[in-house]
């Protein structure tokens, strides 16, 4: 799914979608908070907060971090993914600049594949005041359509904490 047209479509769709609370984190020093609808795995991380869709067709996680280059924080994430099983086609990397909630965003969606097949990637750099939120989403294609709305939802719930 397109983060832009994750934001886009998220007024559109929430009224279908119940949802839990909101939940800030990380807990010690929350800096942002995010809402997931019901029956989503999330749980706290050690950076942030990390989710799996009921059906397991989608991985969402959202690490606070300190500002530092773009280009790094790309290649760790995709680092990290590989040691995970997923392989980015680098060559389908699609960027995006925008804003979200009043955050500026950078956002890389890619192509990719894990153990299950292919899969739809995305990285998006969420700026706060003074620090960045990394959003990691993977998902398998063919299935993760019939998650958008709860994704469009989890999207636009992401906000600073103020």
């Amino acid at each position: 799914m397109k983060f832009a047209s994750a934001v886009t479509a998220a007024y559109l769709l929430l009224a279908g979608t119940a949802m839990a609370g909101e939940i800030q984190f990380p807990s010690d020093e929350p800096v942002a908070s995010i809402t997931f609808p019901d029956g989503w795995g999330e749980k706290e991380t050690e950076s942030g907060i990390d989710a799996t869709s009921p059906d397991n067709s989608i991985y969402l996680a959202v690490d606070v971090a300190e500002p530092k280059d773009t280009t790094q924080t790309v290649t760790d994430a995709v680092e990290w993914l590989k040691g995970l099983g997923v392989t980015v086609d680098a060559g389908s990397a699609k960027e995006v600049e925008g804003t979200l909630n009043g955050m500026q965003v950078f956002n890389i969606d890619w192509d990719g594949t894990d153990k299950d097949g292919p899969v739809s990637i995305s990285l998006a750099a969420v700026a706060l005041a003074e620090k960045v939120l990394v959003v990691t989403y993977w998902g398998t294609k063919g299935e993760q359509e019939s998650n958008g709305a709860a994704m469009n939802a989890i999207i636009n719930s992401l906000k600073p904490v103020e």
